[in-house]
């Protein structure tokens, strides 16, 4: 029996969109004082070519690691993840959003494409429908989100997660008491404290003490809160293990670790209750995926972090419904200038979220979906 030829790595592009249109200005809660623009679309993704004309599809990368990633990747072959993920991760290392996730994401592509699976059925999963969360952008008053809550549930949403650093505990918790009230238990509710990488400059506004987070914890728990995300700053081991083994109100976080071992480290001390571990900071699926082997030994749900919008979230996708200790998938969505829509719009079939609350798995190979090509700069 004649053995198939394997796959040869002949390019890697970093291809750019038409100029997209940006929507409107936002202030997140996560910098204020700083609005940013959101926009319909993207920048860039990247296309890795192979010799039998199959081509893998990932979030964008800096344009000015391309040409050491190209240089390395020519003549490889795509299944060879392992070595590849961790020869890449070092042409990256510290360029947390802007490394090699894109490539390690276009390779899994390219491997779900060569087998014919999509990848949530190559990683062994059997969901094919996952609950995504809305995530809020703003920091908005009690009535706005209340509001806001309201509509979604409306639209279907099971979850939502609201952002909380006002600047007292008690508009925080009157917030969460709105938004509770208004859906009763028909939404599950988390809360966003975003203290992770609050220190004035990066973050600037309400700096959480481990007081305030221990208050906020207790007044939540009390309130059906399913988790209290990053109430104190991410490397900040010690303390967010005091607060985790002081209070019922679960703890989740980790969207700035950078690496398997900061994980590790931040599960033997018991930091968190629920992983959130970031495709875009630990570039690729590669090592998302040992991560949520890791959550699963020590006991952990694992609910990755955004994902960046567009082919990083459809990554996010597959991997959720490969794990069980998976409840929930992020979506960042505050429409209507935060919808989640206007970063999927680069894709010609983007899954969407259902009036059932559900988002279903793509059934395409890999990640089942593809780049619109009229939207592609000539």
């Amino acid at each position: 029996m004649s053995q198939k030829p394997r796959l040869k790595i002949t390019d890697v592009r970093r291809v750019p969109f038409k100029k997209y249109q940006t929507i409107g200005e936002m202030e997140p809660a996560w910098d204020p004082g700083r609005s940013r623009p959101h926009d319909f679309g993207a920048e860039s993704f990247v296309e890795v070519h192979t010799d039998q004309g199959l081509t893998g599809i990932g979030p964008s990368v800096d344009a000015k690691l391309i040409p050491d990633v190209k240089e390395y990747l020519l003549g490889e072959d795509p299944f060879d993840i392992e070595r590849h993920a961790h020869v890449l991760r070092y042409y990256a290392w510290g360029a947390a959003y802007h490394g090699t996730a894109g490539v390690d994401i276009a390779l899994w592509d390219l491997i779900g494409k060569a087998t014919e699976q999509p990848l949530y059925k190559l990683w062994g999963g059997n969901k094919d429908r996952v609950i995504p969360y809305a995530s809020m952008i703003l920091l908005s008053s009690p009535e706005e989100r209340a509001e806001m809550a309201i509509r979604l549930m409306e639209e279907g949403w099971k979850a939502i997660k609201i952002r909380i650093h006002h600047g007292t505990l008690t508009e925080d918790i009157r917030t969460v008491e709105m938004v509770r009230d208004a859906v009763g238990h028909n939404m599950t509710v988390m809360v966003d404290a975003n203290q992770a990488e609050s220190n004035g400059t990066w973050q600037p506004g309400v700096q959480w003490d481990y007081r305030r987070a221990v208050a906020t914890s207790l007044a939540l728990q009390d309130l059906g809160v399913y988790w209290l995300e990053e109430p104190l700053p991410g490397f900040e081991f010690d303390k967010l293990a005091q607060l985790n083994s002081s209070v019922h109100m679960p703890i989740a976080g980790g969207e700035g670790l950078p690496g398997l071992h900061d994980f590790l480290r931040a599960c033997k001390q018991d930091v968190y209750d629920i992983l959130q571990p970031e495709i875009l900071v630990l570039h690729g699926a590669t090592a998302m995926r040992k991560i949520g082997t890791l959550a699963e030994f020590y006991g952990k749900q694992i609910v990755p972090h955004n994902g960046g919008g567009n082919l990083g979230v459809i990554a996010h996708l597959h991997l959720v419904a490969s794990w069980h200790h998976a409840p929930f998938l992020e979506v960042l969505h505050d429409p209507p200038i935060g919808d989640y829509l206007h970063g999927f719009s680069i894709m010609e079939n983007p899954p969407v979220v259902g009036n059932e609350g559900f988002i279903n798995l793509p059934k395409g190979p890999g990640l089942g979906v593809e780049i619109d090509r009229s939207l592609i700069k000539n």
